[in-house]
């Protein structure tokens, strides 16, 4: 699915936290482009999503322990981007650059 540079994919993944953070839009794209970390994380998201959203495509005596699995998963990692959104935010908010020595 990623080209060579990884568009689509870095794509889905900032959409996937746009999707539930959308007043940080500017904030998450700036961290997905300057924190690798954050940016795994949110292709993370974007693929639990992808499974949940095929869990019924699973077989039948798997499906309902994937759709719990894959909800957790979701739940967990929308509680990690939105507190590195929000750290992020804050500390822009109060003007700190961590490229700056004060």
């Amino acid at each position: 699915m990623a080209t060579q540079n990884g568009q689509p994919r870095k794509h889905s993944a900032a959409s996937a936290a746009v999707r539930r953070f959308p007043r940080f839009e500017l904030t998450i794209h700036r961290l997905m482009d300057r924190n690798e970390s954050f940016r795994e994380m949110c292709e993370e998201l974007a693929e639990a999503e992808l499974a949940l959203s095929r869990v019924d495509l699973v077989a039948p005596e798997l499906r309902e322990a994937r759709r719990i699995e894959w909800q957790e998963l979701v739940d967990r990692l929308i509680g990690e981007v939105g507190a590195v959104v929000l750290e992020s935010e804050a500390a822009r908010r109060a003007g700190f650059n961590p490229g700056s020595r004060r």
